[in-house]
């Protein structure tokens, strides 16, 4: 299988669901499903379709879009299951930590004066 996410890559969000993420959501069909879901998300907070212009865009808009979508994508992988944490705090933990990544970028992102920059970039 392929990775069909457009803003980042299964192993971008591997890596920050954790080396306890459950083995089952950690895969690349589920993150597939996640980084859909994720990409749907930014594009409809921000009113304005990264993913049809995304060959375009400047590398720090995409930086941008990378970290809200794999960020979001990982807190649905340690969603999905928690019992391979150590414990469930240590999952939260780690959910609130990527939450609050997410909504500081999709803060960025709906911005208008960003999204002139983003295009103009």
């Amino acid at each position: 299988m392929v990775d069909t996410g457009i803003f980042a890559t299964t192993v971008e969000v591997q890596y920050k669901a954790g080396a306890n993420a459950s083995a089952v959501s950690n895969v690349e069909t589920y993150i597939n499903s996640f980084m859909t879901q994720a990409e749907s998300l930014i594009n409809a907070v921000c009113r304005y379709n990264f993913s049809d212009n995304y060959a375009v865009l400047n590398a720090d808009v995409k930086g941008i879009l990378k970290e809200v979508a794999s960020n979001l994508a990982a807190i649905y992988v340690i969603q999905y299951d928690m019992s391979g944490f150590t414990s469930r705090s240590e999952a939260e933990s780690m959910i609130n930590v990527l939450r609050d990544g997410a909504l500081r970028g999709l803060a960025i992102l709906r911005d208008k004066k960003v999204q002139e920059f983003t295009t103009n970039a």
